[in-house]
């Protein structure tokens, strides 16, 4: 492999010493700010930086600060709730930020000060996993642990890794993504020793099921994701159970690609070049037929509605391929003004007036007159089975999503348990190419659809990312 300076790339992903200055005397006010109210209110609670700021993995520009107040295993959960919440705001308040409640296993306080975000976590204060009330409680271990056994030289590992997998698309463990987590890239650099033998392995040992156990504790069979990493400090999670085997191949083949052909590009983000009409003309000349689902997202956390809107796109392409027409691919999102886009591309669009349907052998007395009471002389034999020709329910696509995203019928597919209401509510079906044509701005004004650039970019990103879904794996 031909060398590459990284001491070039640190350079750039690193954050400067100005910025730690800044982010660490930012976060020694608030913890100080924090313990002043939680002293003054007689909470017993106390202030603990934890995160990618607390270990020095973040990546510059990109410090989120994670503040957990801890409380007594004696204090009631409804108590630590409420609590958490008021210091969270009071905190926002002294410091004239702006603040947000978000939900994880319990709800928090997000604030914007200063130009960061800063998330007021309420958690149980434990010694071990056993203590566990709830999965925030682990976060603080996870920092001691990090901050116990990563040494400098490695911190910097983490960096590449991390900015590596961000410009391959595959960081970050929430559900919109689905790949690797920030503690994950850690213990990965704890397990190989360094960022490029971290690919290493990747490209010449991992295969669905490989197992990561820092601590041995021999209990990788307790689990069946893609890949197990063994949590050092909770023997009985799985750090990687959020990767899924899409992101774990795409790493994999990311990390063979770097390896073959090393360049510092593969740090940086790729400037994907596309728009409206190139977009539009290769839809056209796919041949196929794509359909865009749109609907307003529930209100519930982002986190929440992807499974959903996952599970929904799924269910909605089993349905139609029973129904005989062939899915060619989908892809679902939501935009940032909350609404929920699903793309089906179908290979057959329109389908003849029958089908054969197959009925029962002709050995088997019952099922034979039971089949011929319903179908009479339409009936006959093929082969050693009953056969007939039906009337089809759906002929083409357009009927096929008219009938079936209706009351009546809508119970055919399964969805998350906040979608249904919403796409019973109000949704639109528009092929593709008249959908870019109805939002081109040139041509139809702001006053259409999407009414902004920044919101047609949005999709033409995502429908762009859909057309060329390796892209992002070479340089």
């Amino acid at each position: 492999m031909a060398a590459i300076n990284f001491d070039k790339v640190l350079k750039d992903i690193k954050p400067p010493e100005t910025e730690r200055k800044k982010v660490k005397a930012l976060s020694d006010k608030l913890i100080q700010l924090i313990n002043e109210i939680t002293a003054e209110k007689d909470l017993n609670g106390e202030a603990v930086l934890v995160g990618s700021v607390a270990k020095g993995t973040w990546l510059a520009g990109k410090a989120d600060v994670d503040l957990f107040i801890k409380f007594p295993l004696s204090m009631d959960e409804a108590l630590l709730k409420e609590s958490g919440l008021y210091i969270g705001h009071r905190c926002i308040e002294v410091m004239q930020g702006s603040s947000e409640e978000r939900y994880a296993s319990h709800p928090y306080v997000t604030g914007f000060i200063n130009g960061y975000e800063i998330d007021f976590v309420p958690c149980y204060s434990i010694k071990d996993s056993s203590q566990l009330k709830s999965a925030v409680d682990r976060t603080i271990l996870h920092t001691e642990y990090i901050k116990k056994n990563l040494s400098a030289e490695q911190a910097d590992e983490v960096l590449l890794l991390k900015r590596f997998m961000e410009s391959v698309g595959t960081y970050g463990s929430e559900f919109k993504v689905g790949g690797f987590s920030g503690y994950l890239c850690e213990l990965l650099v704890l397990q190989y020793g360094s960022f490029q033998k971290v690919l290493e392995a990747a490209r010449g040992e991992w295969k669905p099921g490989y197992t990561i156990d820092l601590e041995k504790y021999g209990t990788s069979k307790l689990f069946n994701e893609p890949l197990v990493a063994v949590d050092p400090v909770d023997k009985k999670r799985n750090v990687a159970a959020a990767l899924t085997l899409q992101k774990m191949a795409e790493f994999v083949v990311a990390s063979g690609n770097f390896l073959k052909s090393p360049s510092k590009n593969y740090f940086y983000p790729r400037e994907l070049k596309f728009d409206l009409n190139s977009i539009k003309d290769e839809f056209k000349n796919r041949g196929t037929k794509t359909f865009l689902l749109t609907f307003k997202s529930p209100d519930i956390p982002e986190d929440a509605v992807y499974p959903q809107i996952r599970k929904t796109e799924k269910s909605i392409v089993k349905v139609a391929e029973m129904r005989g027409f062939r899915v060619l691919g989908s892809d679902s999102w939501v935009s940032p003004d909350g609404k929920v886009f699903t793309l089906i591309e179908f290979e057959t669009w329109k389908l003849p007036a029958l089908k054969k349907h197959s009925g029962p052998f002709v050995w088997y007395q019952d099922h034979q007159e039971r089949f011929l009471e319903k179908h009479a002389d339409k009936a006959w034999i093929d082969g050693d089975r009953w056969v007939v020709e039906v009337p089809r329910e759906y002929r083409d696509v357009e009927s096929f999503f008219s009938g079936v995203l209706t009351k009546r019928e809508i119970n055919l597919l399964k969805f998350g348990k906040h979608i249904k209401s919403e796409l019973l509510r109000k949704h639109e079906i528009t092929e593709i190419v008249e959908f870019l044509e109805s939002n081109d701005l040139e041509t139809a004004g702001a006053s259409e659809n999407l009414k902004s650039k920044g919101k047609l970019q949005d999709v033409l990103k995502h429908l762009y990312a859909y057309l060329n879904r390796s892209e992002l794996l070479w340089r």
